[in-house]
């Protein structure tokens, strides 16, 4: 698992304006290269190109570049207005982290950059005739930089924004985090059954802000643990909501709590969830989805029915955790996490899905055979997936205002249940 160093220099790299700096520096170094290997150009070579061809060059990337960045930024901008009122808001964020469109805006504005380093060099005559050929040259390799990115984004604008392309992001983000956890079930550290388990001389940890676990560093709590000859046991996983009169963890350590700040610290809280440690996030996610398509406004119950469909293959991919955990490596005993429950998957995703399609019967018809396939997988996923099949029947029978449809939807219950 990622150390909250880790985890910052993570989110940062997905940060726009991150790759945009990046690309911006590396611009200005590539225009700057010229003035220090224009000795390696013989004098006949610098004779075949003059300056102006440079300057009419780097004007047109100059002009260019600045209008093709701000069509972009006005079309990333719609599609995240689009997505946020047709879908949900939560689902912009892997909209912003998209590499596509970072690498495309990425070099336009390093372009940009790179050619206006360029004009003001070459006004000051620093590059010399040597130097002109060298800027010619990468300059043409800019172009086909810019060529071939152009061409990628034309393509991506094609799905940018749409429905369908966002529900796939968020499918591949929500089963990222589903299979890492199913790898590290506990975090990496050992398994806490029940906060029960949690001895009673232990001494409670508040965290100092209130908001949502983005991550956990267990690196540093067990290391803090080793230490102290202590063992440490966390209560709220990544997605829980805390504040300072809630405890995040407990920890044997009987000293004074002068260290409290270095344990709460471990645990990084923010604004809004994040899907690396939080595979609840994404299906809750997917769930909004579906939602925003059963609304009135949108009435886009086909969306919805998609939606059930990516859900049943992210669920599938849950892995019971045996009581018999001797396969799965500790690197961190001392510190205990619990484990994320299959029905709380199940409530996360199908009751939104349940409560706001409760009176359409195709989604209904469709929720029930989700769930059953579900259900065969094995006992304990058939067993959770009865309960809420039952549930969303008799939610959706007290809502249908034609009789038939409940005796449909009864029957198809009996048929998948019985």
């Amino acid at each position: 698992m990622l150390t909250k160093l880790g985890w910052k220099l993570l989110m940062l790299s997905r940060a726009l304006w991150m790759r945009t700096l990046a690309f911006a520096i590396l611009a200005v170094a590539t225009a700057l290269i010229a003035i220090a290997f224009k000795g390696f150009i013989p004098e006949s070579v610098s004779g075949l190109i003059g300056s102006e061809a440079v300057d009419k060059v780097l004007s047109i990337l100059a002009s260019s570049m600045l209008a093709v960045t701000t069509f972009s930024l006005s079309v990333m901008v719609s599609a995240h207005s689009a997505a946020a009122n047709n879908l949900t808001p939560r689902a912009t964020r892997l909209l912003l982290e998209d590499s596509t469109t970072q690498n495309a805006l990425a070099t336009f504005v390093g372009s940009f950059v790179y050619s206006l380093v360029g004009i003001i060099a070459l006004s000051t005559g620093i590059y010399g005739d040597q130097g002109r050929v060298i800027l010619f040259v990468v300059t043409i390799a800019v172009v086909v930089l810019i060529v071939g990115t152009i061409l990628l984004w034309i393509n991506h604008l094609a799905r940018l924004g749409r429905v369908s392309e966002i529900a796939e992001r968020v499918e591949k983000a929500a089963g990222a985090a589903i299979a890492r956890r199913g790898d590290h079930p506990w975090l990496d550290g050992k398994r806490l059954d029940s906060l029960e388990d949690i001895p009673s001389d232990c001494r409670a940890i508040y965290p100092d802000d209130t908001g949502y676990i983005q991550h956990i560093d267990m690196q540093a709590l067990h290391q803090w643990a080793t230490e102290k000859d202590a063992e440490i046991y966390i209560t709220s996983l990544p997605g829980k909501f805390v504040h300072p009169n809630h405890p995040v963890l407990y920890t044997s350590h009987k000293n004074d709590n002068t260290e409290d700040n270095t344990l709460a610290a471990a645990i990084t809280i923010g604004d809004t969830r994040s899907f690396d440690q939080d595979p609840r996030f994404g299906l809750l996610v997917m769930a909004e989805i579906a939602s925003r398509a059963l609304s009135p406004g949108i009435n886009d119950p086909g969306t919805a029915i998609e939606v059930l469909g990516r859900g049943v293959r992210l669920i599938s991919q849950w892995r019971i955790t045996p009581d018999d955990v001797s396969e799965f490596e500790v690197p961190y005993p001392r510190v205990f996490v619990p484990r994320i429950e299959l029905d709380e998957l199940f409530i996360d995703f199908f009751s939104p899905i349940a409560r706001d399609g409760a009176g359409l019967i195709e989604v209904q018809i469709r929720l029930q055979k989700s769930l059953a396939a579900l259900a065969a997988i094995d006992a304990d996923f058939y067993k959770v997936a009865e309960h809420t099949a039952k549930k969303s029947l008799l939610r959706a029978q007290q809502s249908f205002n034609f009789a038939p449809d409940a005796e449909t939807l009864q029957e198809v219950f009996d048929r998948l249940f019985s």
